[in-house]
């Protein structure tokens, strides 16, 4: 039988047939299969995991099949607790595939600890600039010390301890200061706003 003859008979037509029918399934199970696989018809929604502390995301995302990471840790931010998410990405409310990895950046669980500087033998301004500066808060409170230099820093005081230049203690905490007083005994430095009245000549 010629190979033109073997073309045009039966049992070739029927083989071609088969060959057909057999890609064409092939074709079908393997798209049904790549859509399984990339979970192509599963969306989940991600939860908005602001102010959630790190010991309820990973229970919170592991029940919803997602993975999460930690990038980051941003400053300080009081309005949320300390080892909370601050930012994540993709963010809430996006929808994404089984097994996606979600990205967190964490608020640190106090202000970030910086030193103290020198603060000795300058005056209550210029320490005042200085502390302001670095994001610490001075208070209105100063307690005086006998010393010949007046609002002269003698010392800093934190959560009513003395604290020395070079120690490390929260950004935003609280400091007082302690000041020279000029010699003047505070009783009468308080008292030395005057006020002068037309009839009345000088009140204390």
């Amino acid at each position: 039988m010629s190979f033109i003859h073997f073309l045009k008979s039966k049992e070739f037509l029927n083989q071609l047939l088969i060959a057909v029918i057999a890609l064409f399934l092939f074709v079908i199970v393997a798209l049904f299969w790549l859509k399984f696989k990339t979970n192509h018809y599963q969306k989940i929604e991600v939860p908005d995991l602001s102010g959630v502390e790190m010991s309820q995301v990973e229970e919170l995302l592991t029940d919803l099949d997602l993975r999460f990471e930690v990038v980051d840790s941003t400053k300080y931010n009081p309005e949320y607790p300390g080892n909370s998410v601050i930012e994540q990405s993709p963010t809430a409310g996006s929808f994404v595939k089984e097994n996606r990895k979600i990205y967190l950046k964490l608020n640190p669980s106090t202000y970030e600890l910086i030193s103290i500087p020198e603060f000795y033998g300058k005056t209550n301004r210029q320490a005042t600039a200085l502390l302001l500066s670095l994001g610490y808060r001075v208070g209105d409170k100063p307690t005086y010390v006998d010393d010949i230099a007046l609002d002269v820093v003698r010392g800093l005081l934190y959560n009513g301890k003395e604290v020395k230049a070079g120690q490390k203690i929260p950004r935003n905490s609280k400091l007082e200061f302690i000041l020279g007083d000029g010699g003047i005994p505070r009783n009468t430095k308080d008292s030395t706003n005057l006020t002068v009245t037309e009839d009345e000549g000088i009140e204390f």
